[in-house]
């Protein structure tokens, strides 16, 4: 008995340990806390889950500076490439159409960099996420369209993938599959990216280099 108690006070000890080291301070987001280091847990140096999942944040410049070199001009690469006909699925007014039929799944790719430009540095790591802005207030992990199964809405990912037709590019390039179930309908999606450079640190995001971009994406059912 006396062994059973001795246990069990100790068991609330470590918890109690554990919960002190983990305690969040100022400015950190609890999940990202940089004291996991010490129990051997890497820190996250970026995360697109903050936006409407993790936190209420509505877009990546919540916590990032919108400070980088890369313009929002011919020079940055933003592209959804069907995998099957390996067309661009951008439409003229910029943006993007995913056609598929219901229950049957569509994979595309998700393209995001920089052309190489003499004198501007080239991004390390680009982030992104498709996100459905009408739910990031609403208390549901997907934040995708609503009725739409997705394998990776999201995804932060070191640049330097190669891609056919953009060989003068640093890019990152990672396929999405997603497939209309009974409930999905047609939607609009707005997928943000943030092309990077540096390491950022919560209380100072200053030292990253960052450029945000927005565009929109609408979802189609082939009936």
């Amino acid at each position: 008995m006396k062994i059973k108690i001795l246990l069990l006070t100790l068991g609330l000890f470590v918890i109690s340990v554990v919960g002190t080291i983990l305690a969040p301070d100022p400015g950190y987001h609890t999940e990202f806390h940089p004291k996991l280091a010490s129990l051997g847990i890497s820190q996250a140096e970026a995360y697109p889950p903050g936006v409407g999942i993790l936190t209420k944040s509505r877009n990546c410049v919540s916590c990032h500076q919108n400070n980088g070199p890369w313009k929002d001009d011919d020079n940055t690469i933003i592209d959804i490439i069907d995998k099957d006909t390996r067309q661009s699925l951008k439409q003229p007014d910029g943006s993007f159409l995913i056609v598929t039929e219901r229950y049957k799944a569509k994979t595309v790719y998700t393209i995001l960099g920089s052309k190489n430009q003499q004198g501007i540095p080239r991004p390390e790591k680009n982030g992104w996420i498709y996100i459905d802005t009408t739910t990031i207030n609403k208390n549901t992990l997907s934040k995708f369209a609503p009725g739409w199964e997705v394998d990776l809405p999201l995804s932060c990912r070191i640049a330097g993938d190669k891609v056919d037709g953009f060989e003068d590019a640093t890019l990152t390039s990672l396929p999405m599959t997603i497939r209309p179930l009974t409930d999905a309908r047609d939607s609009r999606l707005m997928l943000q990216g943030m092309l990077s450079r540096g390491k950022a640190e919560k209380q100072n995001t200053g030292q990253m280099l960052a450029s945000y971009f927005e565009r929109t994406v609408y979802l189609k059912i082939k009936e």
